[in-house]
């Protein structure tokens, strides 16, 4: 049994909600008929079926449609007649106690809009971002939802883009302590420095495209009005602040994975060194060892009664000789 995706359906008119609990289809056909208001439907993760019969109430373009069920789209902006069609991706930071004990620091989800002269639909998929307190915040703003339904844009993107600035405020935290251990600490682990580094660049493909629908709309253009174009010119301006920041992180993660990498390998040299050191001051006593080892009756000192102590002697004092090299030279 499919889970019903209406989370909610108001109709507004000038700006104030119809206390009249309406189906989506009667609440659009109730507001074509008055001519006034418009319908604010919310959906949560409809499958094909459910999103067809909205679409056919609401004359939705197709791709617009496929779009909105199949999820997993680049942020972008399309006009199909009179109606605009908007995807967002969402992000959402995942709490952890240390980076180095995450398999995840961001998660994404996506949040669609169509936009039409009576209506507006958002379409949530993931939990990143929710819409309810959104949409109690602007009942509550009567004078704001009066701009009519390309208000609920403005304020879908308004919410997204601040949820983008909080999660960078999250990753820098981060970053400070992958930071610290690079730079600070006498040994790194450098998987939580790809870990991050495999976040941030997920993050930048949520957010960097973003740009480019928000400045079709914060341009002069048919659809939007000049105070809702100002308002999305706020928003786009914070949109910049958060690429800015997200190209800073990855590029400083970079430098940090090179600084980590180069770490490692000076560590791996270091143990190489020792390694040797101590194979070379095994080999001495090993050789001799062996040689004495192959019992021909004929070998020197071999029945001397103070052979075995020298040849010990000898030993310990190759070993020692070499231990004292290695040492003064940084090996050991």
């Amino acid at each position: 049994m499919s889970v019903d995706p209406v989370v909610d359906c108001g109709v507004y008119v000038n700006g104030v909600r119809d206390p009249a609990h309406r189906h989506y289809t009667d609440a659009l056909a109730h507001v074509r008929s008055t001519g006034q208001g418009f319908v604010w439907l919310g959906l949560h993760a409809p499958d094909d079926a459910q999103m067809a019969a909205v679409a056919s109430v609401f004359d939705l373009h197709e791709l617009a449609v496929e779009d909105a069920v199949v999820a997993h789209q680049r942020p972008k902006l399309e006009v199909y007649g009179d109606s605009l069609f908007m995807v967002f991706r969402t992000v959402a930071y995942v709490d952890h106690l240390s980076i180095a004990e995450t398999a995840e620091v961001v998660s994404t989800g996506e949040i669609m809009v169509f936009v039409g002269a009576d209506y507006v639909i958002t379409v949530r998929h993931g939990d990143q971002t929710e819409l309810s307190s959104l949409r109690h915040r602007m009942e509550a703003s009567p004078d704001l939802l009066a701009l009519g339904p390309t208000v609920v844009l403005h304020a879908v993107a308004d919410r997204v883009v601040d949820s983008y600035l909080v999660v960078v405020d999250e990753i820098d935290t981060d970053i400070e302590e992958i930071e610290e251990d690079v730079f600070g600490g006498s040994t790194v682990a450098i998987d939580p420095v790809y870990l991050l580094k495999r976040e941030v660049i997920e993050f930048r493909r949520a957010a960097t495209p973003l740009a480019a629908p928000l400045a079709r709309l914060t341009a002069p253009n048919p659809w939007l009005s000049d105070e809702v174009r100002t308002y999305l010119r706020d928003v786009a301006d914070h949109l910049t602040t958060v690429n800015e920041r997200v190209i800073d992180y990855d590029n400083l993660l970079s430098s940090m994975l090179d600084a980590a990498t180069a770490k490692v390998g000076i560590q791996q040299n270091t143990d190489m060194r020792k390694i040797t050191a101590w194979a070379a001051m095994a080999a001495a006593p090993t050789m001799i060892a062996g040689i004495y080892g192959m019992n021909f009756d004929h070998m020197p000192e071999l029945h001397w009664r103070y052979g075995y102590f020298v040849v010990i002697g000898v030993m310990v004092a190759i070993s020692l000789t070499l231990w004292r090299t290695f040492r003064k030279h940084g090996w050991l």
